[in-house]
């Protein structure tokens, strides 16, 4: 009689802005267009020193989400009453990823988010997505004080996931991030397109299409 083959994975952790939701450059190109901004003004401004520590900060729980929009919003040239808000307006579920993500749960498959986390106040943007429901664990960078692509945070999901490394995959739209999973014995898989991450994680995890 035949049998299934063991799955190859124990554990995925899924990123969440750009991976759990719609791609995020374009994300940032709807911005630009709403706000009247010239394309690549976001970008140039969140790779700039000001722009990164602002990022850094956030993520690490050291500044609140109104100080970056104070912050963000005079370094871009736009006012900041809920940036943060206006920014991730099209940030909608991937939902493709999402099934995904339920369906490897269903088959035994341990999920989890792992987030460097924008703030929940006064905007949230995990708001309508039921993490804590939806996967195993949830980690926010600014609930531990380190972020991706820090080693420290990759341990601490996988500890809350009870998966060694060489037996959980990592999704992210972020190389560097990626490359620090790598390192760590973590299989990584760059999520840039819902759909094709979708068929890809579905095809490495053994599941079927729905």
């Amino acid at each position: 009689m035949a049998t299934s083959a063991e799955p190859a994975f124990d554990g995925v952790i899924f990123d969440f802005f750009g991976v759990l939701t719609f791609n995020m450059v374009e994300v940032i190109s709807y911005f630009e267009e709403r706000e009247k901004l010239a394309r690549g003004t976001f970008l140039r401004g969140w790779a700039s020193p000001r722009g990164q520590e602002l990022f850094l900060r956030l993520e690490l729980g050291e500044i609140t989400q109104t100080d970056w929009n104070n912050g963000f919003g005079a370094l871009i040239g736009v006012p900041p009453d809920n940036l943060m808000a206006r920014y991730l307006h099209d940030a909608f579920p991937a939902y493709q990823v999402l099934n995904v993500a339920r369906q490897a749960r269903s088959a035994g498959i341990k999920t989890a988010v792992l987030s460097n986390s924008l703030g929940r106040e006064p905007y949230d943007p995990y708001a309508g997505f039921d993490l804590h429901r939806s996967f195993d664990e949830v980690v926010f960078s600014a609930e531990h004080g380190v972020r991706k692509p820090d080693p420290a945070i990759f341990g601490l999901v996988l500890d809350k996931l009870g998966v060694p490394a060489e037996r959980c995959l990592f999704v992210d739209d972020s190389e560097d991030n990626l490359a620090a999973a790598y390192k760590l014995g973590i299989t990584p898989l760059l999520a840039l397109d819902e759909e094709v991450a979708a068929k890809r994680l579905r095809g490495l995890l053994g599941l079927p299409a729905l």
